[in-house]
């Protein structure tokens, strides 16, 4: 990936959370448990590259909902690393701080501004983030938002791997993104 043009590259991420069926027991709170980044080459056309980080929440567990709806587990996500550390790997590795990137609806934006906040953690992101669901609901001229699994099956796309892993979904999202720059419809991130 060192020989592409860094001004065409584009994080995509997708978050998973600690969840629960219902309310969060007494003193937990939403945490992310895995970021998923795949680097889209926008001028390629492809995906150029697939991450997965594993974060090990502070002040909440992973239910037996949340292993259902994600695949995590807590002695999975206690191999993972603490936020901000996560955080310092996203800027590094990464560059999302300088790097534009693009998420399904706000969604992960607000996640990590939130657990930011908390954590006393630097916000690893730039200032360039693009809805991908509110792109892909005007290029398409739908009344409502969908979901990403939704979404591809409106564009024909397969979905790939397993649906609310961060991992695979960002996945899923970049090709819907290139989907919609192959028709015109991504903005420019420059």
């Amino acid at each position: 990936m060192e020989s592409r043009d860094p001004r065409h590259l584009l994080n995509v991420v997708d978050v998973e959370a600690t969840c629960w069926d219902t309310a969060p027991p007494p003193g937990q709170v939403n945490e992310i448990i895995e970021i998923g980044l795949t680097v889209v080459d926008l001028a390629a056309g492809e995906r150029v590259g697939r991450h997965r980080i594993l974060v090990r929440p502070a002040r909440s567990r992973v239910s037996a909902f949340c292993t259902g709806l994600t695949g995590l587990t807590q002695a999975e996500v206690d191999t993972g690393l603490d936020f901000a550390s996560a955080c310092r790997v996203l800027a590094r590795d990464h560059a999302a701080g300088v790097r534009p990137w693009a998420s399904w609806g706000d969604y992960d934006r607000k996640q990590f501004t939130r657990q930011c906040e908390a954590a006393r953690a630097p916000y690893p992101f730039g200032r360039r983030h693009t809805n991908a669901k509110a792109v892909f609901t005007e290029a398409h001229a739908l009344p409502r938002r969908p979901g990403m699994a939704q979404a591809l099956v409106h564009a024909g796309l397969p979905l790939e791997g397993r649906h609310h892993s961060g991992e695979d979904d960002a996945w899923n999202i970049a090709a819907l993104i290139l989907d919609l720059a192959h028709r015109n419809a991504w903005p420019s991130t420059g």
